[in-house]
């Protein structure tokens, strides 16, 4: 069922971005984070239930009579659910409004939030990331060991200088909410694949230094290292899959065709443009297609334009390696699409299958918005709580 919240829309407010906080089974800590907000300036808190059950509901309600604005699930959905639930309710019911994340635990505190919300506020970024250090000798190991995977992971899919990249303190401008809703991922994946759709979409990126805080050792931690590592690489793991396919399709056309006509610039070309056609297809319908793939036109003339470069790119190395240096041929193949790689993938994904003009537009996600909403209520703080029972 489909919940309603109570009382007019909210007008538009820029000053100050609007804090969600995802929150499954909390403490004491969340009722404290929603006064403190509203001490530093941030008194408008959305609160997601994540089905906490009623030994729970004394905590969220201490939340709502602080001010919290707080919407519950009626059975645990996951982190990434919850959050979609919050945004699409920020596009109805708070619409122009930017948005800071933080989880309920303690790890974040107010002034880490504030440093967001201000860093957001100044502008010139579409996503702010609250980044920790994780170097000191107090940050527990298995968080120092998950970091460090889980960042070079985004690092190598996004190209994105992320110090931070397992934080839920995050800004996101308004204008960010309606691709939010469409990223995949229930649970703690949903975060890490916001950055792989942020670096696709050319959201500009910035990082804020935060306070690193961590709680019983981190023990509420859900990061699984080596799964949710593997989550952020997927797609640069299809896009490799792909392309070790193309390059098994260039390769075998490339010896044919070098020794049917012994020019090497023929064999070449002939090898890339039957691979690149298998290439094209598999990236545009798998690869990056999300919801629903680039149109055909504009992606293909994009693809064209790139595959020349990397034909130009390519002849000139295999030129080197193989006609100067002596290297074999499929030795000096490897090596010259292994340099060639990552800057394919790069430009792939943010410029030739990049989303539509219409999959960035102000309504696009409106439907995705609604069916994360299902199963939510909302209970307001003030004085309409009473109005609002968990349903």
């Amino acid at each position: 069922m489909t919940g309603t919240a109570s009382g007019p829309p909210s007008t538009p407010h820029r000053r100050t971005p609007l804090v969600v906080v995802p929150a499954y089974r909390p403490d004491g800590a969340l009722p404290a984070l929603v006064r403190d907000l509203a001490e530093r300036g941030l008194p408008d808190v959305l609160v997601v239930d994540d089905g906490s059950g009623p030994a729970h509901a004394a905590v969220f309600d201490a939340a709502a009579a602080l001010g919290a604005e707080v919407l519950r699930h009626d059975r645990n959905r996951g982190k990434g659910v919850a959050l979609r639930t919050a945004f699409a309710h920020a596009r109805e019911r708070h619409p122009g409004r930017d948005v800071v994340t933080a989880d309920a635990d303690g790890q974040h505190t107010p002034a880490s939030v504030r440093a967001v919300a201000d860093r957001l506020s100044a502008g010139g970024a579409d996503v702010v990331v609250g980044e920790r250090d994780l170097t000191g000798a107090g940050v527990p190991l298995r968080s120092r060991v998950g970091n460090a995977l889980s960042g070079a992971a985004v690092r190598t899919a996004t190209g994105l200088p992320v110090r931070d990249s397992q934080t839920g303190l995050r800004g996101l401008a308004a204008g960010t909410l309606p691709w939010l809703l469409d990223v995949p991922g229930d649970r703690y994946e949903y975060e890490l694949r916001v950055l792989l759709e942020a670096s696709a979409r050319g959201a500009v990126v910035a990082g804020v230094p935060v306070e690193t805080v961590y709680v019983d050792d981190n023990a509420s931690s859900h990061f699984r290292p080596v799964r949710d590592s593997l989550v952020v690489m997927a797609p640069l793991l299809a896009f490799a899959a792909s392309g070790l396919l193309a390059f098994g399709v260039d390769a075998a056309a490339l010896l044919a065709l070098q020794a049917a006509t012994g020019i090497l610039a023929l064999a070449v070309v002939g090898a890339r443009v039957l691979s690149a056609a298998v290439n094209f297809g598999v990236n545009r319908a798998l690869v990056f297609g999300r919801s629903r793939p680039a149109p055909v036109r504009g992606s293909a003339a994009r693809y064209a334009a790139l595959a020349l470069l990397l034909l130009a790119a390519n002849y000139g190395l295999l030129d080197a390696l193989h006609g100067t240096l002596g290297v074999p041929l499929l030795v000096a193949k490897a090596l010259t699409d292994a340099a060639l790689f990552l800057a394919s993938w790069t430009v792939q994904r943010q410029v030739v299958f990049a989303p539509s003009s219409a999959d960035r537009g102000p309504d696009d996600g409106a439907g995705a918005g609604q069916g994360a909403v299902v199963g939510a209520t909302t209970v307001p703080g003030g004085p309409q709580r009473s109005r609002n029972a968990a349903r």
